[in-house]
């Protein structure tokens, strides 16, 4: 394989989306390194589980691209739930339970991912693989506190009116850096797969 993968530019769709218009998107299967836990974003748990997720995902593409497949490391991303989705809108972001991931070309194997852990010596990293399929999906464009009108216009309006329901759990997609990037310039995508009502 001659050049250097680049996810976001082949899989244009998975990172796609128009601000303002929620899409109907299907996602074929993707694997990612993963980090679990429980915890509000800002809270060292999911600091610590970044921590953890990027060491191994450079590890991978350095031994990647020493047997000739050199890939760009795609943006973070996370999934979010909590037993009573309620936790969501009432801020007890304590509550809050997700899954800090970062999304792995397909030609990674668990072998590679353990390989890279135990070099690092990172535990706690697993290799997940995600069907999320029928999903709708749009770009919000600002901070991420401002997301909660944009997911209530697909909860209250366009799930109903599409005859769906919640699937797997919420799905964003960070495009931008919040450690450089203005609060009203983060590109975040969310995704939220369906399923028939």
């Amino acid at each position: 394989m001659s050049g250097k993968l680049d996810l976001k530019r082949a899989d244009r769709a998975h990172y796609g989306g128009t601000a303002g218009r929620w899409s109907r998107v299907t996602v074929p299967p993707c694997r990612y390194l993963a980090v679990e836990g429980q915890g509000a974003p800002e809270g060292p748990s999911y600091a610590a589980a970044l921590a953890r997720l990027y060491p191994v995902a450079y590890g991978v593409k350095f031994a990647a691209k020493a047997q000739g497949r050199d890939f760009v490391v795609p943006p973070q991303s996370t999934q979010w739930w909590a037993e009573d989705p309620a936790a969501f809108v009432t801020g007890r972001r304590d509550e809050w339970r997700w899954r800090a991931m970062v999304r792995m070309p397909d030609f990674v194997h668990e072998a590679d991912v353990v390989q890279a852990a135990e070099a690092k010596q990172v535990e706690g990293v697993t290799f997940v693989t995600l069907d999320e399929g029928d999903c709708f999906q749009t770009l919000h464009v600002g901070p991420y506190a401002d997301e909660a009108p944009v997911l209530a216009q697909l909860h209250d309006e366009v799930m109903p009116e599409a005859g769906v329901t919640f699937g797997l759990p919420h799905h964003e997609v960070y495009l931008s850096d919040p450690r450089r990037v203005a609060p009203e310039n983060l590109r975040t995508i969310l995704r939220q797969p369906v399923v028939p009502i």
